[in-house]
């Protein structure tokens, strides 16, 4: 897996491009010195959770035949303050609400999110690995599963 970075102004601009040219914009906020016209880097590892997430659970649940009409995650991670100004501040608490519709097996729902948080998802496990804490809900069809 290879990926490229590449400054596009004088600021904090970034554009990404992955082994395949897809191609992602990255930046700072504007209070210290960014344009804020991108995905701040932050803000990225929790969209690269969500959709490793979907993935897996998308691709359990259409394995037993499961019809998905809707998809959606909503994912809020609180950073830790460090001692020390200027140093890294990672995660230390996520939560995720999974929003799933369609006809679809409550109990399936659970356990495809079950294997997808616990087990199968890298980028979960990452932030776990750093320290976070990570807390899940699943809703199908807007009941708590």
């Amino acid at each position: 897996m290879k990926v490229t970075l590449r400054r596009t102004d004088d600021a904090f601009h970034f554009e990404a491009k992955n082994e395949d040219g897809r191609t992602v914009h990255i930046d700072a906020a504007e209070k210290i010195g960014g344009r804020n016209i991108g995905v701040r880097p932050m803000q990225m590892l929790l969209m690269a959770s969500a959709a490793c997430a979907a993935i897996d659970i998308i691709s359990i649940l259409k394995k037993q035949r499961q019809n998905i009409s809707g998809f959606e995650i909503d994912v809020d991670g609180e950073r830790e303050v460090p001692a020390v100004k200027g140093e890294a501040a990672v995660f230390k608490d996520v939560t995720v609400v999974f929003k799933l519709k369609g006809k679809i097996d409550l109990v399936k729902a659970k356990r495809a999110t079950e294997l997808s948080m616990e087990k199968y998802c890298s980028a979960s496990k990452t932030l776990r690995l750093a320290g976070a804490k990570i807390k899940y809900e699943v809703f199908v069809n807007g009941k708590s599963v």
